[in-house]
């Protein structure tokens, strides 16, 4: 099973679910083989430009250097550290923008997560009140192993702790 992290936008109303991302944890082949097409395609200007001034200064030092192979073996490990932090980068830009996480689904597939995160939205009630011990924990609500709905997880390659 492949996790999927789940945003929601920032606007709040009935179409909230329907206009949430899911993003597939996992290497990116992608942003791998096109990472500023990649950067581009998610509007995610900031990295972009990142990339771009990365790329120009791995040339520069390569054009500085006698071997000619520096610039090839930087550029290809630059290359596979963008596409296995690729959802991890694409997450961080929607937060940026206002987005929230709502949780992470696991799935075989993007429509099987699509159909877990359906129906997990639809159990929460709208009004619930926040309680110190979590939904899936508590004593009017049985944990199964088919519940998949994970808050707090790790996604991506490096996480790091968040204020709050």
């Amino acid at each position: 099973m492949t996790s999927y992290l789940v945003m929601e936008p920032p606007r709040a109303g009935p179409v909230k679910a329907e206009e949430a991302l899911i993003i597939r944890d996992g290497f990116s082949l992608t942003a791998f083989l096109f990472p500023l097409i990649w950067f581009l395609w998610h509007r995610m200007w900031l990295e972009a430009l990142a990339f771009l001034a990365l790329v120009l200064v791995i040339g520069a030092v390569g054009s500085f250097t006698e071997g000619d192979i520096f610039t090839p073996i930087v550029s290809v490990l630059l290359a596979i550290l963008i596409g296995l932090e690729a959802p991890a980068l694409r997450a961080a830009a929607l937060r940026r923008r206002g987005w929230t996480d709502w949780g992470v689904v696991e799935g075989a597939n993007h429509a099987e997560a699509e159909l877990r995160y359906a129906a997990e939205a639809g159990e929460e009630a709208p009004a619930a009140q926040p309680s110190a011990v979590p939904p899936a924990f508590s004593a009017g609500r049985p944990v199964s192993p088919g519940s998949m709905r994970t808050r707090g997880l790790a996604f991506g390659l490096i996480d790091y702790p968040r204020r709050g």
